[in-house]
């Protein structure tokens, strides 16, 4: 059986909890962001957190505190922004808000899709705190996602992308019902709208295809 990398062990871990953090502070009516951001103490939510997760998967966790020491660095980590900022954000590629009352897997819903919004990493933190929001309050969509600071391998330039997921692109109504809103928060540039069926079928990778389903 070949050795497991610790390295690649703690990526997995990490963003298994921090998947799991967030789900558990939002079922709390709480935001990880808004905790960071208010300053607000939240040590002991993230230790009862770790503890279930020590619990459920412990080679994980136990993969985490060899690569941060202990939960003390994963605290001071969080409450730097990490999982919070794009630019502060390096143990994962994306950070991820669902809307409430949407269900995670729902991004990846055939019948889904997103419009796509390319940002300087110097803009991309101010960006993605407003479509954030929004996505919190039920203006937007049933979720959105930013890419971080971690090197992706897949990114063709240094710019950030923000989407922002629509549930049924066939709804053109609701589509284009978000796209007004991003006007509304000064998105005013015309942008993109994938769709997931083609993303999936790796469509958007072939030459001359075009790329963008509704563009406004």
């Amino acid at each position: 059986m070949a050795e497991v990398d610790p390295e690649a062990l703690a990526d997995v871990a990490y963003g298994i909890f921090e998947h799991l953090l967030n789900r558990s502070l939002q079922a709390q009516d709480k935001y990880l962001y808004a905790l960071v951001e208010g300053g607000i103490d939240f040590k002991p939510e993230l230790t009862a957190i770790f503890s279930k997760f020590s619990e459920e998967y412990p080679q994980l966790a136990e993969g985490m505190l060899a690569h941060f020491s202990n939960l003390d660095t994963i605290y001071l980590q969080l409450c730097n922004g990490e999982g919070v900022h794009p630019t502060k954000t390096t143990q994962m590629y994306w950070i991820v808000q669902d809307a409430p009352g949407s269900a995670p897997e729902a991004i990846e819903e055939e019948k889904a899709g997103k419009w796509l919004i390319f940002q300087e990493p110097d803009q991309v933190d101010a960006t993605w705190a407003k479509v954030r929001n929004a996505t919190v309050a039920l203006e937007l969509g049933i979720s959105a996602k930013v890419s971080t600071a971690k090197p992706n391998p897949n990114s063709r330039d240094n710019r950030k992308v923000i989407y922002v997921y629509t549930k049924d692109w066939a709804d053109e109504h609701d589509v284009m019902r978000v796209r007004e809103k991003l006007r509304e928060l000064g998105f005013e540039d015309r942008i993109g709208y994938k769709r997931n069926i083609e993303t999936f079928a790796g469509e958007y990778a072939k030459k001359g295809k075009r790329v963008t389903y509704y563009s406004a």
